[in-house]
């Protein structure tokens, strides 16, 4: 399992098929999954597609903390500059700022808190507001990530989601939401807003696990950003609230931070480090998109920390067997 860059994974030295193995576990879910695992080098690595592109969802914001701690760095941006978050501009959510009924002012550093803990959606643009789209994205290409693209902030993704249904933006959707509909109606709505631009790899915000892996070896070893800065996303992420994924396949003493995305109960992603208290540490990226419905949304986060769980094992018996023990 060496790195170099082919697609899967070798057979382990019972001869099982372990691609197989790794994609079964995505299937009993009802999903379909790309996944990528390396160690701390990056020389040994377990993959599915890793290179296939898939719509980055809310994974996308570690590029984005990257950035605005590139650019504290710079000296372009105040991390203590007082941030606006006015009440009626505010980008659709399910949690945070998004539910708050008053203006906030609040550090810029202080957004990074809730954008990585919680993905709030109104700080994630409040901070790209900051640092600009083709900054991240110029950023990304640095740092090496060949297939990461942010396309949109947001707030004009969700909008476009909506008009996709047919309604003049989110807002929209979600009032005709609150009323009664029947089952055609409601199908026939969802059918449109999947037919969204934002939805579509080709066209929306994206990345691949592979890149995703090669953003968290690079802050793991300061190399993203300031070491300052680096650690900073490392701590945050430790903090996210959401343990479903990753870490639900990982005990103590065993350490994960991790960053989630979704999006419309079609992707579910998780990307994250884990480390061992031995030193050793993975990166792991696993991004899903579902293949039925109703969607089995407990399998599918359960299934994200199997396959990575299953993945370090077979990375540690191919490194047992590479250092001759």
């Amino acid at each position: 399992m060496a790195s170099d860059n082919r697609e899967g994974v070798q057979d382990t030295a019972e001869g099982a098929p372990t691609q197989h193995e790794l994609e079964h576990i995505f299937t009993n879910a009802g999903c379909v999954g790309t996944l990528c695992v390396q160690n701390a080098a990056g020389q040994v690595e377990v993959t599915i597609a890793p290179d296939q592109p898939v719509v980055a969802a809310s994974v996308i914001k570690v590029l984005i903390a990257v950035e605005v701690e590139r650019q504290i760095t710079e000296g372009r941006l105040n991390p203590a500059e007082r941030i606006r978050l006015p009440a009626q501009a505010r980008t659709p959510g399910p949690v945070g700022f998004s539910l708050y009924s008053d203006d906030v002012d609040v550090s810029l550093r202080d957004l990074l808190v809730p954008m990585l803990t919680i993905s709030d959606n109104v700080a994630t643009d409040a901070l790209l507001a900051q640092v600009g789209i083709a900054s991240c994205n110029a950023t990304a290409t640095a740092l090496g990530l060949r297939q990461t693209v942010i396309e949109h902030d947001l707030h004009t993704m969700i909008d476009s989601i909506g008009q996709a249904a047919g309604f003049a933006g989110w807002d929209a959707l979600a009032d005709w939401g609150t009323e009664t509909h029947t089952a055609d109606e409601e199908a026939l709505i969802r059918e449109r807003m999947l037919t969204a631009a934002a939805m579509q790899p080709q066209t929306a915000t994206h990345t691949t696990a592979r890149d995703m892996c090669r953003l968290l070896r690079l802050i793991w070893t300061d190399q993203a950003a300031s070491a300052e800065g680096c650690h900073r996303i490392r701590t945050l992420m430790a903090r996210q609230l959401t343990r479903q994924r990753l870490a639900s396949a990982f005990a103590p003493p065993v350490r994960v931070a991790a960053k989630s995305g979704s999006l419309l109960g079609v992707y579910r992603h998780e990307i994250g480090v884990i480390a061992y208290p031995d030193g050793r540490w993975y990166s792991v990226a696993v991004l899903t998109q579902t293949t039925n419905a109703p969607v089995r949304e407990d399998a599918i986060n359960a299934a994200i920390g199997q396959a990575a769980a299953r993945a370090i094992q077979l990375m540690a018996l191919e490194e047992h067997v590479e250092s001759g023990q």
